[in-house]
């Protein structure tokens, strides 16, 4: 019995050009490893890091002030 269906690679061909077709484009990025034990490290000393600097409150009061935009976005979506 001879199938019409298509196969995953067809369909996605298939969906990429629709997308091409919208004037999109197809992006792809690496980005951090979170759970890697080497990010976790990292990460962990630059929090330390943060945590002893001697202008704690100054840059706690540029990061609330940032964080605000983020919040509003957080808002938008609920």
């Amino acid at each position: 019995m001879i199938s019409n269906r298509k196969t995953t690679r067809e369909r996605g061909n298939r969906f990429r050009a629709q997308q091409r077709a919208k004037g999109l484009k197809l992006v792809q990025y690496w980005v951090p490893d979170v759970e890697s034990a080497a990010f976790c490290a990292a990460a962990r000393e630059q929090s330390l890091r943060v945590a002893a600097a001697s202008q704690d409150a100054e840059d706690q009061a540029f990061i609330d002030s940032v964080a605000v935009i983020w919040d509003r976005m957080d808002d938008a979506y609920d």
